[in-house]
């Protein structure tokens, strides 16, 4: 890999930069491993065919941006995050974001890709609205999200299917304004 990838956001303990064709292998175990599914809801097998085919469905939707979470001290990718379902015209988004290396969760690193990614959908792309769906029992995701400032605006009642079993979903937002006032509170 080398230091001659792209830093397109760049923090201090990780930067975000184009999923990259190499970067397939990594993502296939997490798009298949079971705990990671049970997060994101992904429920059918992910071959590497279809990992190719991911690659090139990021690439040609304008919908969407999509980043690898690459850490500065050692340029390893161990997660991704992006904007989807964009809507200029309403100036809305949704985001998703997975720390895939389990190793490294619970480290920051998920929160200053969040930051970063952040910045790039208010600061850059002029976003008003940035939203996120949740699966109910997610106590930690949930806790990350209020946390950055999300509230919540509704729950989809049994919304979600993993295992055998229904949970809610929980849909969280974050507005312009919100994101502003927070981040000059950061600051301060």
């Amino acid at each position: 890999m080398g230091n001659d990838r792209a830093k397109f956001l760049s923090g201090s303990q990780v930067f975000l930069r184009p999923i990259e064709k190499d970067d397939l292998k990594k993502l296939y175990i997490w798009f298949n491993d079971p705990e990671i599914r049970g997060l994101t809801g992904e429920v059918f097998p992910t071959s590497q065919t279809g990992m190719d085919e991911y690659l090139t469905k990021l690439q040609m939707d304008s919908s969407r941006v999509w980043f690898g979470i690459v850490r500065q001290e050692d340029d390893q990718l161990i997660g991704e995050a992006g904007l989807l379902r964009m809507f200029p015209a309403w100036r809305t988004t949704d985001l998703s974001i997975i720390i895939g290396e389990k190793t490294f969760w619970r480290r920051g690193y998920g929160n200053e890709a969040m930051e970063l990614l952040l910045d790039y959908a208010f600061g850059y792309l002029n976003f008003h609205r940035v939203a996120i769906g949740v699966v109910g029992t997610n106590e930690r995701a949930l806790h990350f999200y209020e946390r950055i400032g999300f509230k919540q605006e509704g729950v989809q009642r049994d919304g979600y299917y993993y295992a055998h079993e229904y949970q809610d979903f929980v849909m969280m937002s974050l507005l312009e304004n919100e994101y502003r006032e927070t981040r000059k509170q950061k600051s301060a």
